[in-house]
């Protein structure tokens, strides 16, 4: 601990803070906490985010629909979540200190900006009193500073009208925690400025504001002391900040390019889905294609179009466009043609919830499509991971001619997280194998080419772009007769055909990597099987059940159709296992069909991810026998 000489506040270390921005919709609290972030990440910290969007685009000011909310975890060690329990919460006006006051614990640091208490402001929040004065935040440390009047005073002498100034106080709010956790200021300077380069008024409040703020900490005589995370430790290597969304859309130029094939995104922009359609369309220089449909079926119409050209087809969407496309995804099916259908998973049914996270479309995946049409699942963990599950599920597609469903939900879309750079020279290329001659000889004894001859390995028919000589061929809809592909009503081949296709999906298990499982005892009594965006917060609960001398391992999944090979010795290992998911039990109904084990759901359905609390007292639940 040390003591600054000039203003005679006190800096003091910690190993990790969580810190909640949280204002109305058009307060910027995005923004801020994405700036916060950026910081810290430069700074060097390991961090998680998680933000949470109103559903309403524009939900009335000052309403508790409309608060918006940023949360973010820095730590000087190895973290998983964004937190389960805010230590600061920044409330720019009294709806968001009401819609968030629940989630704290009691001592939890409070910053306000007082000027937005005024009667109006806490008559539409819902406040018969003002909370700053009657003693109901009595149990939490609070600073209440004048933000909006702050910000507009430093503005006033750049010309910028009061009103326009205002929007800039959560430049000042940033400004704030930026000194109070000594976070660099340069970085969000430089940002600011190149940023608004072409409106200099705005760039100057924002400017001023941010720098208003850190001063006003260091020189106000509010604050006993501010602190420090320290960066840190990392494996060597070039990191940047990415979100799960930005790590996915790199994924598939990444997989583009080790396929040597075009990238063509036929899309419709859906929440949260839309923000891969955005990143991919800025990527013309890497031969990306994007094609922004009227609605979800032209959208999946398109790729699987590009798909029979020689492309890499891709289309994203979110549960409701993926109800849209099942039936081109089953047209997909039958021609055998490499598709890549990212599913943004939010919640449901119908619209349900545009903006907050859920993981309840794997059955829908699985089995959402009439006849007998299985495809590949492939589930992303972390936002960085989705680079790597976006390569996999090309892989896949492409080997095996076949439409693959990649899930990630919003909480991975949105949130971010320090990635380090892989060295996209070590990954494995990924062959198209285009049919390059004939392959069969006709009637006449001339060579014809058939477009369902088989590969003996995979079962995957040969893929043949048109336009090629000697590689005429025809596919369509209606069912195929086995090697010619010709239109056939014939029973028996029917059933042959559809045999080939279940066959050559299930197939594909020996062909991803075993289940690996973290049991650091090698005895334990509890397996906590996981899939998808669950991952953080079942990895640190396990971690603290261990710490208080519980046996558990834990195990995720990233191919959720077929399941890898291993999976059914793997839950036969252990007596208990638990399987906690955003949505009613679905992984679960299928190992208990698939494996007769005893599989415990624990689910949570409330648009929000779990917390490593949650999941640490459902191993102690369960391990005491009252589950």
């Amino acid at each position: 601990m040390t003591t600054t000489e000039e203003h005679q506040h006190q800096r003091r270390q910690l190993d990790r803070v969580v810190i909640r921005f949280a204002g109305d919709s058009g307060d910027g609290m995005q923004l801020t906490g994405d700036r916060f972030t950026a910081s810290s990440a430069l700074f060097g910290n390991d961090l998680s985010t998680f933000p949470d969007f109103p559903a309403e685009i524009r939900a009335p000011a000052g309403t508790l629909a409309g608060v918006s909310a940023f949360q973010v975890q820095i730590a000087d060690y190895d973290i998983l979540t964004p937190g389960d329990v805010p230590n600061v919460l920044v409330a720019m006006n009294p709806a968001a200190l009401k819609a968030n006051l629940g989630v704290l614990e009691q001592g939890a640091t409070l910053v306000v900006n007082s000027d937005s208490f005024d009667e109006r402001s806490l008559g539409k929040a819902g406040y018969a009193s003002n909370p700053l004065n009657d003693g109901s935040l009595a149990a939490y440390t609070v600073y209440e500073v004048p933000m909006t009047s702050l910000t507009q005073e430093v503005c006033k002498e750049a010309g910028v009208k009061p009103r326009d100034a205002e929007r800039s106080k959560n430049f000042f709010a940033l400004g704030l925690l930026s000194w109070l956790y000594t976070r660099p200021t340069e970085p969000t300077i430089q940002w600011i400025e190149k940023r608004y380069a072409d409106r200099p008024l705005v760039l100057e409040a924002n400017a001023r504001a941010f720098r208003a703020g850190y001063h006003f900490g260091e020189t106000a005589e509010l604050f006993e002391a501010n602190y420090e995370v320290p960066p840190a430790h990392f494996p060597p290597g070039e990191y940047t900040q990415v979100s799960g969304n930005q790590a996915l859309a790199w994924g598939l130029i990444a997989a583009s390019r080790l396929a040597g094939l075009p990238l063509f995104l036929g899309s419709y922009p859906i929440t949260p889905a839309s923000d891969i359609l955005h990143e991919l369309s800025r990527r013309k220089e890497f031969g990306v294609r994007t094609f922004q449909a009227e609605d979800e079926i032209a959208g999946v119409g398109s790729a699987i179009g590009a798909a029979f050209g020689g492309a890499l087809g891709v289309t994203t969407t979110s549960g409701p466009g993926l109800d849209l496309k099942s039936e081109a995804i089953g047209l997909a099916v039958n021609l055998e043609l490499p598709l890549v259908v990212v599913d943004i998973q939010r919640g449901g049914p119908s619209t349900g919830l545009p903006t907050k996270a859920e993981q309840a479309d794997l059955l829908h995946a699985m089995y959402g499509r009439h006849g007998e049409a299985p495809v590949p699942i492939v589930a992303a963990k972390t936002p960085s991971h989705c680079f790597e599950a976006a390569i996999e599920a090309v892989r896949i597609a492409v080997k095996y001619r076949t439409p693959v469903i990649l899930l990630s939900d919003g909480y991975l879309a949105n949130g971010a997280e320090p990635w380090r750079l892989p060295d996209v020279d070590r990954i494995e290329p990924i062959d198209p194998g285009f049919a390059a001659e004939a392959n069969h000889v006709g009637d006449d004894g001339t060579p014809v080419f058939w477009p369902y001859v088989r590969d003996p390995g995979t079962l995957a028919r040969p893929w043949a772009p048109p336009g090629v000589p000697g590689l005429e061929h025809r596919i369509g809809g209606l069912e195929k007769a086995d090697g010619s592909g010709n239109v056939s009503y014939d029973p028996a081949n029917h059933e042959r055909m559809v045999r080939l296709r279940a066959a050559k999906v299930a197939g594909i298990a020996r062909d991803v990597p075993a289940v690996e499982v973290d049991d650091d005892t090698g005895d334990a009594e509890l397996l906590v099987l996981g899939w998808g965006s669950t991952y953080g917060a079942i990895v640190a609960g396990v971690r603290r059940a261990r710490a208080r001398g519980h046996k558990v391992a834990h195990a995720h999944l990233v191919h959720m159709h077929p399941f890898p090979s291993n999976l059914g010795e793997v839950l036969a290992r252990y007596r208990t296992v638990l399987v906690p998911e955003m949505n009613l039990g679905q992984l679960s109904r299928l190992v208990r069909a698939e494996y007769l084990v005893d599989a415990h759901s624990f689910s949570k359905v409330q648009g929000v991810p779990f917390r490593a609390g949650e999941i640490e007292s459902a191993i102690e639940s369960l391990l005491k026998g009252s589950a």
